[in-house]
């Protein structure tokens, strides 16, 4: 039976690992904002005209300076995203056992389903989750220290 403490450590290694899904999941909402944004412009009148904030159609200059404000925003977006993932690979890595890395490259490098993990690595439902418990008490992330230079990026 695991402790507290156990427990918690755990917990924050699964949230250091999750944080890669995070950086992909911040990535693509810039993305999407900047096709909302771009398909605005093209097409003015499916969007709410004179709505609170809406800029008219010929408003090219604010419209210029939001779409590189975003493009800004994605280029530090993804450097901070493969900077994170090449640290959690390094993490990943220095397991020994070839099943716990495959286990946690599919959960949460590649972001997969339980489910997905289980028939990728050849385990059954319950031996996946044994498997990534037993990662996880392996798992050792030096990176997370540095974790706060990523913040900077």
């Amino acid at each position: 039976m695991e402790t507290e403490k156990e427990w918690m450590e755990k917990e924050e290694k699964k949230e250091y690992l999750k944080s890669y899904q995070k950086a992909v999941r911040r990535e693509n909402d810039i993305l999407e904002e900047i096709q909302q944004l771009r398909a605005e412009k093209m097409f003015p009148a499916l969007h709410m005209e004179g709505a609170p904030g809406a800029a008219g159609p010929s408003d090219l200059s604010a419209y210029v300076v939001k779409i590189d404000e975003l493009i800004e925003r994605l280029k530090n977006e993804r450097l901070r995203k493969i900077l994170l993932r090449e640290e959690i690979e390094r993490d990943i890595n220095r397991l020994k056992d070839e099943g716990e890395k495959a286990v946690l490259r599919y959960r949460y490098i590649q972001g997969l389903k339980w489910e997905e993990v289980a028939e990728r690595a050849g385990y059954s439902w319950k031996g996946v989750h044994n498997v990534h418990s037993r990662a996880l008490n392996h798992f050792h992330c030096p990176g997370k220290t540095d974790n706060a230079y990523l913040q900077k990026v």
